[in-house]
């Protein structure tokens, strides 16, 4: 399969997965996400791609570049959590009422399964590898960290009606949260990007996105009605 025709194909699949999973099929998010990475990776196989081309290779630069990467996600969203312009960011009725099976769920199967694992092979494995097999890395970093946010157009529309801190702002506006969100998740992918390069895989940026996730759900509080600060047992 020519690389042309391998990249309008995962366009599509893409486009397919990202209106399932937010409009049509939601309650199958885990199970479209695991099968869409799996058709990810066949296509990208079928293009010429080889595993390192995608990413999926494991080396100690990577891994410190995740460590050291998670860790400072990880203290950004406990300064955030303090901060009284942002701790309402926390205040989301996407996790109201999530109990400790809940919360294991999201944080070791549905976001590193469902988001991270998705996420990273389609943006900064097949996508990232397809284009920088015919233009390089830098034009690579910068096609998928658009469509990286082109892709959280979607979520972006609803996180207005969950999430205190982006209702206030945003004041229900859709068009300017999708722009906003599209801006912010382009710039996440030019960093998750430069990750994937740097650190010779998708293990580096694959952390990160895990942490950014895994910590936002970790100090979440929807019951939160004053924006008082999280309760968050470091223990």
């Amino acid at each position: 399969m020519p690389l042309s025709a391998g990249l309008a194909v995962t366009l599509g699949v893409l486009l397919v997965v990202n209106l399932l999973n937010n409009r049509f099929a939601p309650r199958a998010y885990l199970a479209t996400s695991v099968l869409a990475t799996g058709a990810l990776l066949a296509l990208a196989h079928g293009a010429g791609l080889t595993w390192a081309d995608v990413g999926l290779v494991v080396d100690r630069r990577g891994a410190l570049w995740g460590l050291a990467g998670a860790a400072a996600i990880a203290a950004g969203h406990l300064l955030a959590a303090r901060l009284p312009v942002t701790r309402p960011a926390y205040a989301d009725a996407r996790f109201d009422g999530a109990d400790g099976r809940q919360a294991a769920y999201q944080i070791l199967v549905r976001i590193p399964l469902g988001t991270v694992l998705l996420e990273e092979v389609a943006f900064r494995g097949v996508l990232y590898g397809l284009v920088a097999a015919a233009r390089g890395p830098v034009t690579a970093t910068v096609v998928s960290s658009v469509l990286f946010g082109l892709w959280h157009v979607l979520p972006a529309l609803a996180l207005i009606r969950l999430n205190r801190l982006a209702g206030r702002t945003l004041g229900g506006r859709g068009v300017l949260a999708a722009a906003v969100a599209a801006l912010a998740t382009m710039v996440a992918g030019v960093v998750l990007g430069e990750l994937r390069r740097h650190g010779g895989g998708l293990v580096a940026p694959a952390a990160v996105h895990w942490a950014a996730n895994g910590f936002g759900f970790l100090l979440a509080r929807a019951d939160d009605p004053d924006g008082s600060l999280p309760h968050f047992d470091a223990r």
